[in-house]
């Protein structure tokens, strides 16, 4: 292993602080990004206001950065509450698909296998399914690798909160209906597929603190998190959306 990759390594196990930051795909176990750049991966956030395309594609152009200065502009800035009370269950069990009001809630899949079904390429069900992903390809736009996933190493891609639910606790969730917190946790809006190690170091941080190793998705990241927001009405510090407006210069 590299200097570089021991680095990544460690700031992945230690689950602190920002991750480095990636200017390439780097090789990871489905061999490298094959070729293909951020800006050809997924849809705009911008043009994919409800979550259901798939991925997240790089924002580049200067109208659209515009566009997304303005979109995070209307988020509302607050300090974080505390986080006495926090606990994931309730935000109802993990992938429940008994949830109204989100898209492919009450579908007969749990929400994990939705949002892999959303994103993955070359996709294998289980025997006699056809909900139960056992394999597929995922190209995971935090850190540019294409990873060859499959269920016998479930870990390996996880299902990132863009907006952590212990952070919508602490900026108003804990006063809301389990309903909606439900609601919040199964949004597909909220969901992205990614490495799972890279998912790790994130823990409950917002963008001040946080943002995907690859520089190229940072602007599309936080434009995700503030539609979060927004649909549920939830505020931010003050000190991530500086972060935020600055990852869309």
């Amino acid at each position: 292993m590299s200097i570089a990759g021991i680095s990544v390594a460690v700031a992945v196990l230690a689950g602190c602080g920002p991750m480095p930051e990636l200017d390439g795909g780097p090789t990871g176990k489905g061999g490298g990004a094959k070729g293909d750049s951020a800006t050809e991966r997924g849809v705009n956030p911008l043009d994919n206001p409800d979550g259901t395309g798939p991925g997240l594609k790089a924002i580049t152009s200067d109208k659209d950065r515009a566009k997304a200065r303005d979109l995070i502009d209307k988020v509302a800035t607050k300090g974080r509450g505390p986080k006495t009370g926090y606990d994931r269950d309730k935000f109802g069990y993990a992938w429940a698909d008994n949830v109204d009001g989100v898209p492919w809630g009450r579908n007969g899949c749990d929400t994990r296998n939705d949002l892999l079904k959303r994103d993955g390429k070359d996709i294998k069900y289980r025997s006699g399914s056809n909900c139960v992903i056992t394999s597929m390809t995922l190209y995971d736009p935090y850190t540019g690798k294409t990873i060859d996933w499959s269920k016998s190493h479930a870990a390996e891609v996880q299902i990132d909160h863009v907006m952590p639910l212990s952070y919508d606790w602490q900026m108003g969730a804990s006063r809301w209906s389990e309903s909606k917190r439900k609601q919040i946790a199964n949004d597909p809006l909220n969901l992205i597929p990614v490495d799972g190690s890279t998912n790790g170091s994130k823990g409950d941080s917002g963008p001040a603190t946080w943002l995907p190793p690859s520089r190229d998705i940072r602007c599309s990241y936080v434009v995700r998190f503030a539609q979060v927001a927004l649909k549920y009405d939830l505020p931010v510090t003050s000190a991530d959306k500086a972060a935020m407006l600055e990852q869309c210069k």
